[in-house]
């Protein structure tokens, strides 16, 4: 997002906080109640277009929310939406994708206050890896989801898959995912999940690939060299492949640290080849 969208979504993320910040409010049952609003704005393509319309007062707006969604949802969904509607979107799937994150973003929320983030967050990683490895699972569970018995195919191969293994947190974040991809790669969305978790806990994720697995006190050291780096607490997500010879290369966000013989190989043969 941009612009007018990403203030709009920085503003709503405030709201969402200042909401969660008291326990009697049922952070999973709001993420539910959000993940059935992206489904709606999702599929109804002009009723979002006239929650968006630059030229419609936000509180017309608000209004038409609240008339729409009350007693469908709570009345937090339906404030945190009016809040939203409000708001001067860039791009009328903008609001789309931030009601999308804030349902992910409550999950979270719910996984914090049971103990389980930290789980969570690594079963996320995990899961993204033996998809990587695993071509036929991943399409399997990939591509654009239409039909309802389709749908219960999928989620029912997930339950197979994670349930009882992983936290429930776990396991609704990724069927969700499944079942709702919206036109994002499952790795891809997995991925906005982890960042998205990492975020909950106030640290970055570093990717580090390695020929070898690192023992604990190679991980301690990295641990604490990316911290000393990026000036906050960085969350090792570990992956070995043999094909980078040696090193390790450490991704966060867009950013690569190579240290592979590999890299290193390549940087040679592109000097001699110049």
């Amino acid at each position: 997002m941009n612009g007018a969208s990403r203030e709009a979504l920085a503003a709503a993320r405030e709201r969402l906080d200042a909401l969660t910040d008291s326990t009697s409010v049922d952070a999973a049952r709001l993420a539910d109640e959000l993940a059935a609003v992206t489904a709606l704005l999702d599929r109804e393509v002009s009723l979002r277009r006239v929650l968006t319309d630059p030229a419609q007062p936000g509180e017309a707006k608000a209004q038409l929310a609240g008339r729409l969604l009350g007693g469908q949802v709570g009345g937090e969904t339906v404030d945190l939406v009016s809040g939203m509607v409000r708001s001067r979107w860039s791009r009328s799937r903008d609001l789309v994708d931030a009601v999308e994150q804030l349902a992910d973003v409550a999950d979270l929320v719910a996984a914090e206050r049971d103990g389980t983030l930290s789980d969570a967050e690594d079963e996320l990683f995990r899961f993204s890896r033996i998809l990587a490895a695993a071509p036929e699972l991943r399409s399997a569970l990939s591509g654009k989801v239409a039909d309802d018995s389709l749908k219960a195919a999928k989620t029912e191969l997930l339950h197979r898959l994670l349930g009882g293994r992983a936290q429930p947190v776990t396991e609704r974040l990724v069927t969700r995912l499944v079942r709702q991809p919206r036109g994002r790669s499952l790795e891809g969305g997995l991925e906005a999940l982890s960042r998205l978790a990492a975020e909950r806990r106030d640290r970055s994720v570093a990717v580090v690939t390695s020929a070898v697995p690192l023992n604990d006190g190679q991980k301690q050291r990295l641990g604490a060299a990316l911290t000393r780096l990026y000036g906050r607490e960085v969350h090792l997500n570990l992956d070995v492949d043999p094909q980078v010879l040696g090193g390790i290369r450490v991704r966060i966000g867009d950013e690569v640290i190579d240290g592979t013989v590999e890299e290193r190989l390549e940087q040679a043969t592109r000097r001699m080849a110049g």
